[in-house]
Formats: structure tokens, C-alpha cells, sequence
């Protein structure tokens, strides 16, 4: 005769709580797995796609077939590519230092309760979150300003943004104010106080917002189309690689006769293959700063939730 052993209720919930977790531990896992997969085969896919010869372009393979890099070959041998890949870097670096620095100078003096009419100016620039003056009224600005065709059309209006200098005025807010009192009465002043402690103990929040404006200021191409469209010489490289997409099939002529190898079809560029490599030369940039701010990325927005 067996003897069964009997488990006080206490335990059996236990028992049950500890299975329970654990199947939902699983669960979980399989779930965020199946998610990741789901958000980076395209991205994996279209790689694929841009290191194939161009006879399986457009084909469902899931492994380079005749591995080949002569679609990155030809697209960066296209006029105008290389400059316009320059300005691009030049609008993102200068474009996100310049934002950085007056939206974390702007946060910084909302905090103030002693700046005159800081409740005033603060509503103001959050009205400009809801409201707009629109497209031609901006590009009157714009004209007014001198800025038609100019570099600096790039990085000047992006200057300031309400959104950005509401998170960091959060995140101020939240920092110890002994340490600033300290450094006042060891005589520093407004700038010392600001470059030396608050931007240094902001960093989180800093590089939460450099992510978003340099993510911006590399996809931006709406600003070329209208603003410098005269001007070949400030061409960024999103509307180069806009226009190379309106016009594969012609571009792919064109690259197709300038080698002047025609039996080779498996490196003559497609049009499937102008758009996977240039979604791939354009994707591959941003993929890139992530991983560095991502620690910085995530604190900021938490800090700025919670506080907000």
C-alpha cells in the first residue's frame, strides 16, 4: 500500500505559483523572441536582397545567392553621392550639437523662478507643440531670414523644440539643488554653473535627446525638397537617395551601360537592387548610434516619465 504525501495548503500554492512563473517566464521569452524576429527580418531580408546578384533581386532568398557587394559599389559610384552622403553627416553632426546646447540652455533657465516672465515664455513655447503656422508661412520666414539655399536652413529652425526643452526642464527639476547652491557660494556664475554641473549631471537626458535629433536630422529630406532645391551643392544624401528611388529603373540603365560589361548580369544593378541598397545606406547610419545611447536613451525618458 503506497503512502501518499500530503502538502499543506500553504504549499501546494507555492507549488502552483512557482509552475505558474515559470510557464509564464517562458511564454514571455518565446513572445519578445517572436517579436525581435518579426522586426528585424525586414531589415535582415533587405540586406540579403543588396549583397545578391542582381538575377534573384526581388526573389524570397534568405541567404546572400552569388555574394556580391557591386550594388554598394555602383550606388556610391553615382554623381553627387558622395557629397551629399557629407552634407548629410555635416547637417546631423552640427544640427544635433546646436539643439543640444540651446534646448538644454532653454530647459535650464525654465527652471528659474526668478527669470522674469518665465511662465509666460514657457506657455509659449508649448502652444508651439499644437499649434503651426504651416508650410507657407514657414518658408516666408525662412526667406525673410536669408536662409533659402543656405546650409544653415538645416540646423537653425530645429535650433529650439518645445518637446525637447520640456524633458529637460523635467529632468533639471529633479536634480539636488544643494549642489548648485554650493558652486554659488564658491562664486561661480550662471554659464560655470550650467557647463560644469548641470550639462555633466544631465547627460542622460542629453544624449536622450541627441538620439532624437541626430535620428532627425539624418532621415530629414522634406527641408532640401523645399528650401534648397536650387542648390545642388547642399543636396542631402535622404533626397539623393529619394530621387535615386523615383528613378531605379532609369538609374539602373544608366549604371548598366557606364560598365560597360553587359554579360555580366549578376552585377549589373537592378531597380530592385537600387532600392534595397539604398534603403540598407540609409538605415545602416542610425542602426549605429544606438547601441552607444541606448543606456543614456533609456534613463532619460524614465526620468522624465516618472518626474512628468
Amino acid at each position: 500500500m503506497t503512502r501518499e504525501k500530503k502538502l499543506s495548503p500553504g504549499r501546494k500554492k507555492t507549488i502552483r505559483e512557482s509552475t505558474g512563473r515559470k510557464v509564464f517566464v517562458v511564454w514571455n521569452y518565446l513572445f519578445f523572441l517572436l517579436l525581435i524576429l518579426i522586426c528585424a527580418f525586414p531589415l535582415y531580408y533587405i540586406l540579403v536582397q543588396s549583397l545578391s546578384g542582381s538575377i534573384v533581386a526581388g526573389k524570397g532568398i534568405l541567404v546572400p545567392y552569388r555574394f556580391t557587394f557591386s550594388n554598394y559599389r555602383d550606388v556610391f559610384r553615382m554623381e553627387g553621392i558622395l557629397d551629399s552622403l557629407l552634407i548629410s553627416v555635416s547637417r546631423t553632426v552640427i544640427g544635433t550639437v546646436i539643439t543640444v546646447f540651446c534646448c538644454m540652455l532653454m530647459g535650464y533657465l525654465f527652471t528659474k523662478e526668478e527669470l522674469p516672465g518665465r511662465r509666460f515664455f514657457y506657455r509659449m513655447v508649448t502652444v508651439t507643440m499644437y499649434v503651426s503656422g504651416g508650410i507657407i508661412p514657414t518658408f516666408l520666414v525662412i526667406r525673410m531670414y536669408g536662409l533659402i539655399n543656405s546650409f544653415w536652413v538645416y540646423v537653425l529652425p530645429t535650433a529650439v523644440s518645445a518637446y525637447y526643452i520640456i524633458l529637460i526642464k523635467t529632468y533639471i527639476e529633479g536634480l539636488p539643488s544643494s549642489v548648485e547652491e554650493s558652486a554659488m557660494l564658491d562664486g561661480a556664475g550662471p554659464m560655470t554653473i550650467f557647463l560644469r554641473i548641470i550639462m555633466p549631471m544631465s547627460l542622460p537626458i542629453a544624449a536622450t535627446i541627441a538620439v532624437y535629433a541626430s535620428v532627425y536630422q539624418w532621415n530629414s529630406w522634406f527641408d532640401n525638397h523645399i528650401y534648397t532645391f536650387t542648390n545642388n551643392a547642399l543636396t542631402t544624401m535622404q533626397y539623393k537617395l529619394y530621387k535615386f528611388l523615383n528613378q531605379a529603373e532609369r538609374l539602373a540603365e544608366q549604371i548598366e551601360s557606364m560598365s560597360g560589361d553587359t554579360s555580366r548580369l549578376d552585377n549589373a544593378l537592378t531597380p530592385q537592387g537600387v532600392r534595397m541598397t539604398v534603403t540598407v545606406v540609409a538605415v545602416i547610419p542610425v542602426m549605429m548610434i544606438y547601441p552607444f545611447l541606448q543606456r543614456y536613451f533609456i534613463k532619460g525618458i524614465n526620468i522624465g516619465a516618472v518626474k512628468g
